[in-house]
This record gives structure tokens, C-alpha cells and sequence, in this order.
């Protein structure tokens, strides 16, 4: 995206309000060199499950995005809007090679240089780097026979981590209303990827005048596990990646910005296979789901509710809370409706596990009642349909090796109202 896109599109407007209204904008990050970095000894760190065969996963990837372009969607790609970003602000290349660059693992002299080198670097390959990392065999000066730490590891090893999981884009940032939440990622592997989209937000002219509605450095939430049932309604899942606390300061951050006055706190299992909240449960219409059978009966919610304010002051604000109770008629309740309607995955057990693992329950939305699936899911997909749902196949097989289906791939900075 150039300057004249930039000031194109400068004036349309930024905001999400429900899963489903007709998707406008979205972020996506195209598979690149930082898939390349993955092999059978670092895959399981940096949350792989596999080795992915990173042509073919660009093809899906691109498939994936000609798919939500022809639809009418807007796509802006993170490694774009990266370099842009760069190129435009010195200051947001000074954060992001500080952010990269840890003085504490490299030691000073080391770090000091390798700072120095990248500040001179075009913008485009110093947002590569900060992307796809640098082993110490491809620093680009000599070896030093003074640096301990670079004698003591191996050519291969890396000087800058690779973000392989920027592939993700819904976890690193979501948007609540007009304004744009910077997560805290929980696991190290992805704990940098916020610097880039922090950068992005704050430096990038498309972004100009944006404000944030969350930001914290220490209580975990991740994107993934966020869910905006109805405008005012956020559902918030807890386990593996979202913390309590981030639970909380999430809900009295929106309560006091007015973006919600119900949140639903909902437990998951703190598994692999249950990673977010949208690994068990997206919605594809303004009042239906689509959920694992598993979970359906079990899944339940605490309801944080805004109460009457008390100064006015951040955080100053009081809250109820109730439950837990059964999350699906308490979301109906909050979301001022009779009743959700569920479409389960799979015809038994064995079914809806394997399609659950293979992102079955993790639809994106470009309209009520229009989703985009994994084409591997066929049962799933079929009761979708059963249920009027239009589902848009594309194919994941290498996508998937992350663990993460459309809705994981995709941030929504833009859709209709319903």
C-alpha cells in the first residue's frame, strides 16, 4: 500500500462493533521468512506443531485474501504497513530495533553494534529483520574475539528471534468500537510481536488521530480469546494464553471508555487444543454460533457488569459480578435476545474432536450469515450450510500448522454496524 492508497483511504472509518457486520478493512500477515527459520528443534518453542511448507502456505494465504477481496473487504498486510511505518518515522525505527535488539542476552557491546548497523538499514529489509530475526552467522559485521556471548553460540543460533506467529494477526491487537486494543501476549515467542503492531498503530499515517482503548504490560490477553457478541457485549475467554487479570482490566478499561457495559468472563481449558476462546466457539450470524459439541453444555460465564461510576477516575469505576452460570443463556441475556443459536461440529465424537483441532469452530465473518472455513472441515462446513450459513472454503493445510484458522489469520479493523 502506497502513499496515494493511504491518502485514498485516509478518511474511511475504523471500527468494529459485532463479529459479523459486513467486514470492511481487515489486517492480514502474508507467511514469510520467519516460517523459513522453523525446524525440528525449535518448532515446539515457537508454538508450531509442525514444519510448514511455506510456498504452499503463501498460496493458501493468498487464496485467503483474493477470497475476502472479493467480497468487497479492504486487506492491509502487516509487513506492508511495517515497512511504511519505517520509513516514515524515525522514531518507530528506533522502538522497533530496541524491542529486537536485548542487550541483556547479547551483552552491551554486541547489542550496541548491532543497533548501530540496523539504524542505517533501508526500511523495507530492517522490517524483514524485525520479522524473520538474524541468526549470529548472518550478522553483518566480522567476528569479535572480545564477545563472549557471540563465541559461545553457534552460527545458527539467533541474534533477533524470528515471529513466526505474526501470521496470526488477531492476537497481537483487536478493536473495540473505534479504538484499537494492544494486547499482552503470554507465551515469550510472541511477547514481541505487539511491539510491531504497537509501531504500526502509533506511527502509521493510515492510523493518524487513532486512539487506544487497552494497554497492558502485564496482565496477559490475547486477542484470540475476545469475542464482541453484540455491540456493548465482549465475551473474554481465560485459560491458556488470557489471564484473570487481563480478563479484568480489560472489562473495567472498556466500562470506563464506554465501549461496553457487559462482559463475560468465560474459563477454557488451558490446553494446546483449546489455546483462545475462538478455538471452541465464533460466531457466524448476528445470533448464532458455532461451537464444539464438547464444550457446549460445560462452557460457562462470570458476568462483569458496569455500575454506577465514582469519580470518574480510571479504573475508579464500580463493577458487579455475578455467576458462574451456562454461557450460552447468559450471553443471549446480555446480548438482549431469546436465545443464541448453536451449530454444533461434527456428527460424533471422534468427528467433532478432529475437525475442533483442525480450527472447524474458527470461522471468519464477512457478513451475517457468511463465513470463510477451512475446506478440510467437511462436516462442520456441511452443517453450516444446513443451517443457512454460506460458507467460503479455503484451503489450510499449511496454514493450519500453527493452529490457527480464518479468524485467527485475519484482524477486523473495520465493519458495518448491524
Amino acid at each position: 500500500m502506497g502513499a496515494d492508497a493511504v491518502s485514498a483511504r485516509e478518511g474511511a472509518r475504523l471500527a468494529v462493533t459485532s463479529e459479523v457486520g459486513a467486514l470492511r478493512t481487515v489486517l492480514l500477515h502474508r507467511p514469510g521468512n520467519e516460517l523459513r527459520r522453523l525446524t525440528p528443534r525449535n518448532n515446539d518453542q515457537l508454538l508450531f506443531d509442525g514444519i510448514p511448507w511455506v510456498e504452499r502456505a503463501q498460496q493458501e494465504h493468498d487464496t485467503f485474501a483474493e477470497v475476502l477481496r472479493s467480497r468487497g473487504t479492504e486487506v492491509l498486510l502487516l509487513s506492508d504497513l511495517l515497512a511504511e511505518t519505517i520509513a516514515v518515522s524515525g522514531a518507530a525505527r528506533i522502538q522497533g530495533i530496541s524491542a529486537a535488539v536485548d542487550a541483556r542476552r547479547l551483552g552491551h557491546t554486541l547489542a550496541d553494534e548491532l543497533a548501530g548497523f540496523l539504524r542505517g538499514v533501508p526500511a523495507r529489509e530492517l522490517a524483514e529483520i524485525l520479522m524473520a530475526g538474524m541468526t549470529f552467522d548472518e550478522l553483518p559485521f566480522g567476528p569479535d574475539h572480545t564477545s563472549l556471548v557471540r563465541r559461545m553460540h553457534h552460527g545458527g543460533d539467533f541474534v533477533i528471534d524470528p515471529l513466526p506467529n505474526l501470521l496470526f494477526t488477531r492476537d497481537s491487537s483487536f478493536w473495540v468500537g473505534p479504538r484499537v486494543a494492544i494486547t499482552s501476549l503470554a507465551l515469550p515467542a510472541r511477547g514481541r510481536e505487539t511491539s510491531l503492531t504497537d509501531l504500526i498503530y502509533a506511527f502509521h499515517p493510515r492510523f493518524l488521530g487513532v486512539r487506544r482503548a487497552y494497554e497492558s504490560h502485564t496482565a496477559p490477553i490475547e486477542g484470540g480469546d475476545v469475542l464482541l457478541l453484540s455491540e456493548g457485549v465482549v465475551a473474554v475467554g481465560v485459560g491458556e494464553r488470557t489471564s484473570p487479570a487481563g480478563a479484568e482490566a480489560l472489562a473495567r478499561s472498556l466500562f470506563d471508555d464506554d465501549l461496553a457495559h457487559t462482559v463475560l468472563v468465560v474459563p477454557i481449558a488451558q490446553t494446546r487444543a483449546t489455546m483462545h476462546l475462538d478455538t471452541v466457539c465464533t460466531m457466524v450470524d448476528a445470533d448464532a454460533v458455532v461451537m464444539y459439541p464438547a464444550v457446549r453444555e460445560s462452557l460457562c460465564a462470570f458476568t462483569i457488569r458496569k455500575e454506577d461510576d465514582y469519580g470518574g477516575r480510571l479504573g475508579s469505576g464500580r463493577v458487579g459480578i455475578s455467576g458462574p452460570d451456562p454461557f450460552l443463556p447468559a450471553a443471549a441475556e446480555a446480548m438482549g435476545i431469546g436465545k443464541l443459536r448453536v451449530i454444533d461440529t461434527g456428527l460424533d465424537g471422534v468427528t467433532a474432536e478432529r475437525e475442533q483441532w483442525d480450527d472447524g469452530n474458527n470461522t471468519l465473518a464477512l457478513a451475517p450469515g457468511v463465513v470463510v472455513a477451512y475446506e478440510r472441515n467437511e462436516m462442520t462446513n456441511a452443517r453450516l450450510e444446513d443451517a443457512g450459513i454460506e460458507v467460503l472454503r479455503i484451503p489450510g493445510s499449511e496454514l493450519g500448522s500453527g493452529r490457527g484458522g480464518p479468524r485467527c489469520l485475519s484482524c477486523p479493523l473495520s465493519r458495518d454496524d448491524l
